[in-house]
């Protein structure tokens, strides 16, 4: 599979990290009907916004970015890879907080844990080359929010993050290049060619983020990325079923359908995901 997991950062000066490794020690759609062209969101997604202060901890500057009034959005629906869904907004696009100074970038529930040696090796292996960002307008676009993600995907392997730091971010960025595929006008004239591309680059994101899940999973403690161990089963299982790899995702789902532990959300979304892949075995 091509590696377009940092295609795109030559245009912020990054074009000799576009072939790193994403996890070192490692072996090497569902459709959701877009809104209707006649559907008008009620409130406008400028409005859902307000700018942030942040003081970035590699190269202490301050820097304004665009963040969601999460009291504002409203939770419609969830893909079953859990990917939330809002009114009137694709919040995922905000998710990505980067320094215009010096390129640092990471999912905002990551951005402030930093140390001094990854500190460094950001210094050295992202902002000595970094030729800066574009110039935030009212909202973040598709596109805007897919430089931003493969940014801080770049950042996390640069400074040597836990797996479950990669996998989270390469499960966003599959997040928003389906949003982007959603969003995506028929009338194009390339709108085919264009779902395709972005169905490609989704599913290898999706397949790095199965990856260092499963690299993260017996190593790393919980909660993971926020998540319970039911949950990163059900999350686990769901991706192996996406990308393919039927036999694994059944023994994933096995495992949260026997727990004790598991709450019923996670329970019933699992005897959903082990119907599915019956259905599938059997087509």
């Amino acid at each position: 599979m091509a590696n377009n997991l940092f295609s795109g950062l030559d245009s912020l000066g990054l074009g000799k990290i576009s072939n790193m490794e994403v996890y070192e020690n490692e072996e090497k759609k569902e459709e959701v009907k877009p809104q209707a062209a006649t559907e008008k969101p009620e409130i406008n997604e400028a409005d859902l916004l307000f700018d942030k202060n942040f003081t970035c901890p590699v190269c202490d500057k301050e820097f304004k970015a665009k963040t969601i009034k999460t009291g504002k959005i409203k939770l419609i629906a969830a893909d079953s890879d859990l990917r939330p869904k809002y009114q009137a907004v694709d919040s995922l696009k905000y998710d990505v907080v980067a320094c215009p100074n010096c390129g640092y970038a990471a999912l905002n529930r990551y951005f402030n844990y930093m140390t001094g040696p990854q500190a460094k090796l950001i210094k050295q292996n992202i902002s000595e080359n970094f030729s800066g960002l574009k110039q935030e307008s009212d909202i973040v676009t598709y596109d805007e929010a897919i430089t931003k993600h493969k940014l801080a995907l770049a950042n996390a392997v640069v400074k040597r993050a836990k797996s479950s730091e990669k996998a989270y971010t390469c499960l966003k960025t599959a997040w928003i290049l389906r949003g982007k595929a959603e969003s995506l006008s028929e009338d194009l004239p390339d709108y085919t060619k264009q779902k395709e591309e972005l169905a490609a680059e989704e599913l290898e994101f999706l397949e790095n983020a199965y990856n260092g899940f499963l690299e993260a999973f017996p190593k790393e403690a919980f909660p993971m990325c926020g998540m319970d161990e039911n949950t990163v089963c059900y999350l686990v299982a769901e991706l192996a079923r996406r990308i393919g790899h039927i036999d694994d995702a059944k023994r994933w789902v096995a495992r949260v359908l026997v727990s004790k532990n598991a709450n019923d959300r996670i329970k019933q979304k699992s005897m959903e995901l082990k119907e599915k892949l019956t259905f599938e075995v059997r087509n």
